[in-house]
Parts: structure tokens; C-alpha cells; sequence
């Protein structure tokens, strides 16, 4: 119940609980020099380097210009850098830095992190 008695909503409580990881993830990945939405960037590179533009856009379901947006911060940040196709120039592939490879073990602390955070105080019946 809320303040005023009246029960919270599952929404509200569902908005709120996201809201909250979201926060905390941010805190999180911040100290990494990271923002929300990269990590599945770094792990699809992880996974496979020389993707293109449309390629990660494709994998994450974003947008070809949310992903250029995305990724000139990571290359600015000095996780990614862009080379052209060997076979065609008018496309460009992704590929990890030294910063990117690196920074990989510490992004899947944070979300061990975040995990525990998360579903402290569950059963493991409850966490399934």
C-alpha cells in the first residue's frame, strides 16, 4: 500500500523496480567509462569482431542511427574503432580495442553484481 492507502499498482511497481536497476546498472557501468546500452555492443563483439554498423544494429534491435550514435561514443571512448571493408569502402567494420578486450571480465562483474543485487533475499525456487 502507498501513503495514502490505496494498493501500488503491478505497473507502477514494475516502472519503479526498473527504474531503480536502472540507476544502479548506470552507476555501475559509469565507473567503467561505459553507459547502459554498450555492453551488448562489447559482447557482441566479444562474441564477433568485424561486425558492421547494420550488423550490431540488427543484433541489438536498435537502429542503424542509434547505433552510429552509440558507437562513435565508444570509439571516442577508446573501446571500439571503425576500419573500412577490405572488399567494399563504402562500409565500415567494428572491431575491439586493447580497452575493449580488457574491460570485458570487469562488465561481467557488474552484472554478477547486479544479479545478486537483484534477487537478494530469494530462493533459489523464486529466483527461477
Amino acid at each position: 500500500m502507498n501513503r495514502w492507502g490505496e494498493p501500488e499498482s503491478l505497473d507502477l511497481l514494475l516502472a519503479q523496480v526498473s527504474r531503480l536497476h536502472h540507476a544502479r546498472a548506470h552507476e555501475h557501468l559509469e565507473a567503467l567509462g561505459l553507459y547502459h546500452g554498450q555492453p551488448p555492443v562489447l559482447r557482441a563483439l566479444w562474441e564477433q569482431e568485424g561486425l558492421t554498423h547494420t550488423e550490431l544494429a540488427e543484433r541489438l534491435r536498435v537502429t542503424p542511427a542509434t547505433m552510429s550514435r552509440m558507437l562513435q561514443r565508444m570509439e571516442r571512448a577508446g573501446f571500439v574503432l571503425r576500419r573500412p571493408d577490405g572488399a567494399d569502402q563504402r562500409i565500415s567494420r567494428v572491431y575491439l580495442t586493447e580497452a575493449g578486450r580488457n574491460v570485458e571480465e570487469e562488465v561481467r562483474r557488474v552484472v554478477r553484481t547486479m544479479d545478486a543485487e537483484s534477487f537478494a533475499g530469494l530462493m533459489a525456487e523464486e529466483r527461477e
